[in-house]
């Protein structure tokens, strides 16, 4: 039983590959429909938000990049890690939504409804995908650029299956319990407070709690981006996290999905 909904699960885009095109197409537009800034604000927020975490923890508190990064500037080292992290964000603050808005769908028109995880997740890694770019070609154009940088679509990839994952659980059991909208929401401000996004890891004095840190994937992902980037190397100790944290998220998440969505159209 569990191979075969996970087989679904995983065969679902391929199989049904017009129409994930299209609830893409679709979901990729509606962020922008009847915005006068459009696709403007697909850099805008970003920026404006790296600005203002900059300009407090980089001016103000003077917090600088960890020694072992050399000369790298504070807004670098944390627009490296925040760019991924609000992509995750994203994804997480949509995921309570998704089964809600597409309620009439669900309920009069049978599909493969567990599409919408994958889409949901995959807009947010798409638009502020683009944002990453941008600043890669920037760290390039700055003589940043090696090797090493081949194995970020691998971590991003990574990422974006872990994220996948906990949003087909979300998505999914908001349906029946709709507080967890609420819960959701102060859980991923608690997380980016506890992954060191906006101020590096060397501030943490306990060496003790430094290790518990270990146990945040995200706090791998973000540590990775960094030494790829900014050192053109790899901690072996990051990677033997986030591939298996990754793949048992999108494998359970995914088989939670296919084994409760029978129950949608009841409950929605």
């Amino acid at each position: 039983m569990f191979i075969t909904l996970l087989r679904e699960w995983i065969a679902t885009p391929l199989t049904h590959s017009r129409l994930f095109q299209q609830f893409t197409q679709q979901d990729f537009h509606a962020q922008f429909a009847a915005s006068i800034g459009g696709f403007l604000w697909l850099f805008l927020t970003p920026i404006v938000h790296i600005l203002i975490y900059s300009f407090v923890f980089g001016y103000i508190f003077q917090i600088r990049a960890p020694a072992e990064f050399g000369q790298t500037r504070f807004v670098i080292f944390m627009m490296i890690g925040y760019l991924p992290w609000f992509a995750f964000a994203e994804a997480m603050g949509r995921s309570t939504n998704l089964l809600l808005e597409k309620a009439p769908l669900i309920t009069k028109v049978m599909f493969p409804v567990q599409l919408l995880p994958l889409t949901g997740t995959l807009i947010p890694y798409l638009t502020h995908g683009t944002g990453f770019v941008m600043l890669l070609i920037y760290l390039a154009s700055q003589g940043l650029l090696s090797a090493g940088w081949l194995l970020l679509p691998v971590v991003f990839f990574f990422q974006f299956l872990f994220t996948l994952g906990i949003v087909a659980v979300l998505s999914a059991t908001c349906v029946f319990l709709r507080d967890l909208q609420q819960l959701v929401a102060l859980g991923v401000t608690i997380w980016f407070f506890l992954t060191p996004i906006i101020y590096p890891i060397t501030m943490i004095q306990n060496p003790t709690i430094r290790q518990w840190f270990l146990l945040n994937p995200m706090h791998n992902f973000i540590n990775l981006y960094r030494e790829i980037v900014l050192l053109g190397e790899v901690s072996a100790i990051n990677l033997q996290i986030i591939i298996p944290v990754s793949v048992i998220s999108y494998c359970l998440g995914g088989w939670l999905f296919i084994r409760i969505r029978h129950a949608f159209g009841d409950v929605l």
